[in-house]
């Protein structure tokens, strides 16, 4: 009986001494534990992704990682410096006071967003972020820093385009803006706040937004996305990381994104950049009319059965329009085959053309349709709020 009790002793020892090495070397060979604790004594399940996604990417439907890893390296923070004079009371413009206080010049520093849209060192952004700026400094998503000067800037659009001296740049891939639609996923990238680059999502909530004060030419796309301060001039992307648009404004009454953001259309965005880096400067048509919008009232008085449209108030003597035979009351439907809906969208037609080319218009007068064949002129400057 002993010499049984030393041999169970002794396999008893080897069996756990085999128990400890292997549940420390090797504890994927022994079985699961989880069955062996009662199911009211658990604390938690724990589920377990199946496959987990591979960590070097690839396209996920849960997820825009793709659009944003192939636009943002496109996208720069840009910072200006210039000198503005501080109000001051007349008695310091003393000299004795001015040797204590110093000069009444104080440099200000503002910030906001730009896109590459060029290897050779051209970026697009807004007009007001560059604007009067004695000093421009672009930020690159790899950490590098490089001065930029303007190329050529147009307040009608609120576009400027920068040049800094440095080759093989990422630049943006550019998307059909003109194919978007009401409710499509959209992306704004930029350095919002200067908390540096930072992307947000949202819809498509509006096309052809216009009338609104910002700029001569207004054909915004609207979006949901969050657009906040530093992020004018930043890209607005497709789902595919193609540009769609140049983040440019907001309508909020608080200051910060209330869910209404704008952008300029990377269509007009394009040819305005287009014909700064051509000629340094941005060339339109005109054709010498003052217009008035179509309200109910008048297109019941002008038997039109429509509000769509824009009514000649005037025709400036000399200018294409005159030169083609309108007159004023006449009704403007379409431009070289392009619908008219209202006077905004004739400034944004007819500035499209160049100066030079035939062009057909089609109007009505007194009830009647007519078609007229005219030369676009060039819009002079200083450039009036009327077409």
């Amino acid at each position: 009986m002993r010499r049984l009790w030393i041999i169970f002793s002794q396999t008893a020892t080897i069996c756990l001494a085999l128990l400890f090495v292997v549940s420390t070397l090797k504890p994927e060979w022994l079985p699961s534990r989880s069955g062996l604790v009662p199911e009211g004594m658990r604390v938690a399940t724990v589920h377990q992704e199946a496959q987990p996604a591979p960590a070097g990417g690839g396209a996920r439907p849960d997820s825009y990682h793709e659009a944003v890893r192939k636009a943002m390296p496109s996208v720069v923070n840009i910072f200006t410096t210039k000198e503005v004079r501080v109000q001051r009371n007349p008695l310091l413009n003393d000299p004795l006071f001015r040797r204590f206080f110093g000069d009444d010049l104080q440099k200000a520093t503002s910030l906001g967003s730009g896109v590459i849209v060029s290897p050779a060192g051209y970026l697009l952004t807004n007009n007001h972020v560059v604007e009067s700026a004695d000093e421009i400094e672009v930020a690159f998503s790899d950490g590098r820093k490089l001065l930029a000067k303007v190329v050529g800037s147009d307040p009608d659009t609120d576009l400027a385009v920068l040049r800094v001296e440095a080759q093989n740049l990422p630049a943006i891939t550019f998307g059909s803006s003109d194919g978007l639609r009401v409710g499509d996923i959209v992306l704004a990238i930029g350095n919002p706040l200067g908390i540096g680059q930072t992307v947000t999502l949202g819809i498509v909530s509006a096309l052809g937004r216009s009338g609104l004060g910002i700029n001569t030419f207004e054909n915004f796309v609207q979006t949901d996305a969050a657009i906040n301060q530093g992020n004018s001039g930043g890209a607005l992307v497709d789902a595919r990381g193609n540009l769609v648009g140049i983040n440019t404004a907001i309508l909020s009454q608080t200051g910060g994104s209330i869910g209404i953001g704008l952008a300029i259309p990377a269509s007009m965005a394009s040819t305005v950049m287009e014909q700064i880096i051509r000629t340094g400067t941005v060339t339109r048509g005109w054709i010498g009319v003052e217009l008035q919008p179509i309200t109910p009232a008048i297109a019941e008085s002008f038997k039109l059965g429509t509000l769509e449209g824009a009514i000649i108030n005037g025709v400036l003597n000399g200018g294409p329009a005159d030169k083609a035979g309108a007159k004023p009351g006449d009704v403007l439907v379409s431009i070289d085959g392009k619908p008219i809906t209202d006077p905004q969208s004739v400034l944004n037609v007819v500035s499209g053309i160049a100066p030079g080319t035939a062009a057909k218009v089609k109007l009505k007068r007194k009830g009647q349709d007519m078609e007229l064949a005219l030369t676009i002129g060039r819009r002079p400057k200083p450039q009036a709020r009327a077409e």
